[in-house]
């Protein structure tokens, strides 16, 4: 009898606007870490550790024993280098209050309208 199979993705970004993605044909049943082992992932990032990533299926964390279902994409993600909330913080700071949201400053002229 044959083995069924079942589509699902791998999603990697080594590194800012550099994204890896393959899909990969896998027998039902077949776990997260068995998916990262039938990738390439491995051989086009050699220097890609394991135990620095968080394991994700549709933006929900998972073991790398999770069992995956068909047209799953399972995401390799990176840790943060930077508390986002402290990131956007320094942002508006550099930006200065006066150059976002409400308290930006209307220009008047041909732009305006008037």
């Amino acid at each position: 009898m044959a083995t069924k199979t079942m589509q699902v993705t791998l999603v990697y970004a080594p590194a800012p606007r550099e994204v890896f993605e393959q899909s990969l044909n896998l027998a039902e049943g077949s776990t997260a870490a068995q998916a990262l082992a039938a990738a390439s992932a491995m051989a086009c990032f050699p220097k890609l550790e394991l135990d620095t990533l968080a394991w994700s299926v549709w933006g929900r964390a998972v073991d790398p024993d999770q069992v995956l279902q068909a047209g799953d994409r399972l995401a390799l993600c990176r840790a943060l280098k930077v508390d986002p909330k402290i990131a956007r913080r320094e942002r508006f700071a550099q930006q200065g209050s006066r150059a976002t949201g409400l308290f930006a400053k209307k220009k008047r002229g041909v732009e305006a309208g008037y």
